[in-house]
């Protein structure tokens, strides 16, 4: 768990050498199980599956492909929770009420860890996925600071209890949901990352230009987020954001791009998987590494699969 153990923002050569550089993640978990494996997700939600033995073995089978790579190239792993709607209205739109929401979540982190249990010679983190209450596009439910930290605690609250080592929130759309997600991991005392999506401008959905963002974030919460994310975007939509000016530059700490160079509402509408260029995307990440010097977890989200991590994978540990 070295991890979360050392910083995440110092020079390269302050980390102890038997570190990792580099920590992988898995791809796009949901649109993996739709387009590749040909299976149904109701509300695209991956959560159910933690429910059904035929549902935990198509997990570990997953994830096992991933601790491979990562095993292979001499990388961590952040072996995330398939939790991303896994929250109190989500969990509504599908049956579950809080109770059992919570219940998932806190069974979620034992199949995690479970996961890494049968690869111990990985340096693994076990990392509770959140998810935005709306649409994870568009900026729907907008919350107040307070309501986000009130709403969202249900499975930071899981999160912590069940041990998780730290927990992730994905693909959000403005600050103010982040800003919460951020008081209420700091009630648990549990890491928390934030993670951004992006339009093909390089702003959120809000309008908001990114480092503006995590600096709104960071100026409300006194710098309380681990590190800041950018999620489900392509490279080639945020690169030009990154001013190396900027101190926020330094806050972004992980990256899990699109293989897709479409937008949001083109992904939305897509009838087939647009998978882009496995190997296109290892270099985007190598170029990455260079433009962001506190750059330490990689992997990827939709349209991409353990062969696009494989390159990435390759690409940074070359």
């Amino acid at each position: 768990m070295s991890l979360l153990t050392s910083t995440t923002t110092g020079p390269a050569d302050s980390r102890p050498p038997t570190e990792p550089r580099y920590y992988l993640t898995d791809g796009g978990l949901e649109t993996f199980l739709v387009f590749d494996r040909g299976m149904e997700l109701p509300e695209f939600a991956s959560f159910p599956l933690l429910l059904s033995e035929a549902g935990r073995s198509e997990l570990n089978d997953y994830f096992d492909r991933y601790l491979e790579i990562a095993a292979r190239d001499g990388h961590g792993f952040v072996i995330d929770t398939p939790t991303w709607r896994a929250n109190r209205e989500w969990g509504a739109a599908l049956g579950y009420d809080a109770a059992t929401v919570a219940d998932i979540n806190r069974h979620a982190v034992e199949v995690a860890r479970a996961v890494a249990a049968r690869h111990a010679s990985v340096d693994t983190v076990i990392n509770g996925i959140i998810g935005p209450r709306g649409d994870g596009y568009v900026v729907d439910t907008a919350m107040t600071q307070h309501e986000s930290a009130k709403y969202h605690w249900l499975q930071v609250g899981a999160f912590a209890e069940a041990g998780a080592d730290m927990v992730s929130a994905v693909t959000l759309t403005y600050a103010n949901e982040a800003i919460g997600i951020v008081d209420a991991a700091r009630s648990e005392d549990i890491p928390v990352v934030i993670g951004f999506t992006v339009e093909t401008d390089g702003r959120l959905p809000s309008g908001q230009p990114l480092l503006d963002a995590i600096d709104e974030v960071d100026d409300n919460t006194q710098q309380g987020a681990a590190w800041f994310m950018v999620n489900c975007a392509h490279p080639s939509h945020f690169e030009g954001e990154l001013d190396p000016s900027r101190a926020a530059l330094h806050r972004i700490g992980s990256i899990r791009a699109n293989a897709s160079r479409q937008s949001h509402e083109e992904l939305d509408a897509a009838e087939e998987l647009d998978s882009g260029d496995p190997v296109e995307l290892g270099g985007d990440y190598a170029r990455l590494s260079r433009l962001l010097p506190s750059m330490r977890v990689v992997g990827g989200c939709c349209g991409t699969d353990h062969h696009h991590i494989d390159e990435v994978s390759r690409a940074l540990a070359g």
